[in-house]
């Protein structure tokens, strides 16, 4: 199972949810393909089997700026890959999580899980969070 995880993040909420799911990824079996978005390479990511993309909410709820511009660059290439979307915010209800995940879905990408939120830091409980979602996707 190859695994790319792919992640932005302004504080390291976002981060440290990617490295938690990198860690679980990894102990579960997986070869994985980790950074960010603004160093990913596009045919590397869409070679894996499972795509893990994070983000943090920014602004009105929307995708970071260079997660944005990765997922967009990769868009037209989802019909049918499995893909898992993660991210932190701090205020809000997750609508930038629900925007994407219908993005995701116009664009025939399969779901290997609800979308993940962690509102703000992760807890130690959403560190465990993040590694059983991590684990169930990757399956």
């Amino acid at each position: 199972m190859k695994a790319a995880i792919i992640y932005a993040s302004t504080t390291g909420n976002t981060e440290a949810m990617a490295n938690a799911l990198n860690d679980s990824a990894k102990a579960n079996g997986a070869e994985v393909i980790f950074g960010t978005a603004d160093s990913a390479n596009k045919d590397e990511v869409l070679n894996c089997d499972v795509i893990l993309l994070g983000s943090p909410a920014m602004g009105d709820e929307v995708l970071e700026d260079t997660m944005e511009e990765f997922y967009t660059e990769i868009e037209g290439s989802l019909n049918g890959k499995k893909v898992g979307i993660f991210g932190s915010y701090d205020w809000g209800d997750g609508q930038w999580l629900r925007d994407w995940n219908d993005r995701l879905n116009n664009a025939g990408a399969v779901s290997v899980a609800e979308p993940l939120m962690v509102h703000l830091t992760p807890e130690v409980a959403d560190v465990e969070n993040c590694k059983a979602w991590a684990a169930s996707a990757i399956k």
